[in-house]
């Protein structure tokens, strides 16, 4: 039997959507990307809410699949994520203010540096090898409080040359530093560049079973964890010349029968998404006219009935498979359904 928790729901009877975050595909990606790891500590990434799917339960399921720390972008989610989870390590990718170090100072935080190292905290200093972001041009000498060494790759997605040429510049500029903990390889890297392990990897999208690649997850044995669903709300028939949506942008050549489901881009359902494909009843149909902020259509084959299900994100509905048609990729997707989150009822699976 399904361990299942609803987390949480809105709307007394019917949320307009369900989002399902399914912990044990998360656990079992954990799984399966440490022992890829060949060795290398395993950090998960959970920052912007463990892209959308939840830090908390995220990073407890994490690190009880075996992931030695948590990573977050913001002090502000550091002290939110230790609120929750007050033992494990976690680490502070992003910039922070002086008035911030103290705060993580006293919520035992770890800092990623970019310039001055502040006192009584333990850091890991940045280099900027190549990124042309976050990071010192240089290296300075690590003093007592540094723990960790670090850089960010760039094309560890798309081009291994240039993620080499900066594996390389990391690897001379920290060559005296072996002591302390050197970590450069994202989901990209851990999955493409074997040497670029070292003693850590940061994980983020691939522990969520999304693909670095935009490719399918299946592909690197991974197992998406976030599965989105509604249900059609009204169904209607158009006859010719009937528009449906904002601007008219679908226009009925011959009747044609459509169906209303209660979510848009409020929701996290982009709307650059229309043309793209949903599963009605389990069978692939087209989102047609303009995504609104609470709703969209869907072409139908003939009348179906009012509630029948609709699978947004799910098998057969890559998350990928949006992102292409949307010109963007999987992570901005993903992030983007926790701003919509509060209209979604939340169930979590822990098989």
């Amino acid at each position: 039997m399904l361990n299942v928790k609803v987390r949480r729901s809105t709307m007394a009877e019917m949320a307009r959507s369900e989002i399902t975050i399914n912990l044990g595909a998360l656990r079992r990606n954990v799984t399966h990307l440490s022992a890829v790891a060949e060795g290398s500590e395993l950090w998960a990434v959970v920052k912007a809410n463990a892209y959308g799917h939840g830090a908390a339960d995220c990073g407890d399921t994490a690190l009880a699949a075996g992931a030695t720390a948590l990573c977050v972008a913001t002090v502000g989610e550091g002290l939110a994520l230790r609120r929750e989870l007050p033992e494990p390590r976690i680490i502070v990718l992003g910039p922070s203010s002086n008035r911030e170090v103290a705060q993580a100072r006293d919520a035992r935080l770890e800092l990623v540096v970019s310039g001055d190292i502040p006192p009584d905290i333990p850091v890991h200093l940045k280099l900027d090898t190549g990124m042309g972001r976050w990071g010192m041009s240089e290296l300075v000498r690590p003093d007592l409080d540094v723990v960790g060494l670090m850089t960010h790759f760039a094309t560890a997605d798309d081009d291994l040359d240039f993620a080499q040429v900066q594996l390389g510049r990391f690897l001379e500029a920290t060559a005296e530093y072996t002591h302390l903990t050197r970590h450069v390889a994202n989901s990209a890297g851990l999955l493409r560049l074997p040497e670029a392990r070292l003693d850590a990897v940061r994980c983020g999208i691939a522990i969520y079973g999304l693909s670095p690649f935009q490719t399918d997850p299946a592909d690197d044995g991974l197992e998406p964890v976030l599965s989105w669903h509604s249900e059609l709300g009204l169904v209607k028939q158009l006859q010719p010349g009937d528009s449906a949506g904002y601007g008219r942008r679908f226009i009925a050549a011959e009747p044609t029968w459509i169906g209303i489901v209660p979510v848009g881009y409020a929701d996290g359902f982009r709307r650059n998404l229309t043309g793209t494909t949903v599963l009605v009843d389990g069978e692939p149909r087209r989102v047609v006219g303009t995504v609104s902020m609470d709703a969209f259509a869907v072409e139908l084959p003939g009348p179906l009935p009012q509630g029948t299900p609709v699978t947004l994100v799910g098998p057969g509905v890559p998350l990928e498979a949006h992102a292409r048609h949307a010109g963007t990729i999987n992570y901005e997707l993903a992030t983007q359904l926790e701003t919509g989150s509060e209209r979604a009822r939340r169930v979590l699976l822990y098989s």
